[in-house]
Order: C-alpha cells, then sequence, then structure tokens
C-alpha cells in the first residue's frame, strides 16, 4: 500500500505561483511513478505531470509545460508541483498518483491522493 498526502493548495492570482507537494508513505512508494493530475467541476481528471524519483524522466502536458515544473525529493518522500504564471483555467482540484510508468492514463496509477483545491482568480 501507499498512502499519498496533498498540501499547498489555495487561492492566487492570474499571474501569481503556488508549490504543491505530495506526502508519500508505504514500504514500496520509491518503486513508483509519481504524478499530479487535476480535475476541474463537470470535466475529466486530466494529466498534468509525471516523474520517476530519480527525476531522470519526466512527462507535462502540453497546457502546463514551460510553466509548471515536478521534481521529487526521495529523502523527504515528497513530490512537488511548482505552478507559475496561473491562469484562471488552472483552477482545479489537483490530484498527486502513484503509478507504474510516467503515462497520461489515469488506468496506469494505482493509488490516489484526496486532492488539494487550486483558485485561481482573473
Amino acid at each position: 500500500q501507499v498512502q499519498l498526502v496533498e498540501s499547498g493548495g489555495g487561492l492566487v492570482q492570474a499571474g501569481g505561483s503556488l508549490r504543491l507537494s505530495c506526502a508519500a508513505s508505504g514500504r514500496t512508494f520509491s518503486s513508483y511513478t509519481m504524478a499530479w493530475f487535476r480535475q476541474a467541476p463537470g470535466k475529466e481528471r486530466e494529466f498534468v505531470a509525471a516523474s520517476t524519483w530519480s527525476g531522470g524522466s519526466t512527462r507535462y502536458a502540453d497546457s502546463v509545460k514551460d510553466r509548471f515544473t515536478i521534481s521529487a525529493d526521495y529523502a523527504k518522500n515528497t513530490v512537488y508541483l511548482q505552478m507559475n504564471s496561473l491562469k484562471p483555467e488552472d483552477t482545479a482540484v489537483y490530484l498527486c498518483a502513484a503509478g507504474w510508468a510516467t503515462a497520461i492514463f489515469t488506468s496506469t496509477y494505482n493509488y490516489w491522493g484526496q486532492g488539494t483545491q487550486v483558485t485561481v482568480s482573473s
């Protein structure tokens, strides 16, 4: 089992920044690839970014490339999502996930956190 707990969400103005954290625990969490997804009201869950714990393989959605950065600190068992130049359309619940590849499909991921709300005002 892997447990994931997100934090760092909040309300920010357009153009601002936020850093989300995902604390992972469990005996085998280091063997998983980590990812961030987001889900806005009435919309399907959407891939944002993924990374291995080493950082050797990362992947981003086109909509966040050059604005968001995913990073992983194995010593702290924590994955981060640095979000810059935020836009109102980035408003969503952001969820952390653990899976077996840096893929964009939700079915790739076995474990999910509860999510943290990010709201970007215009």
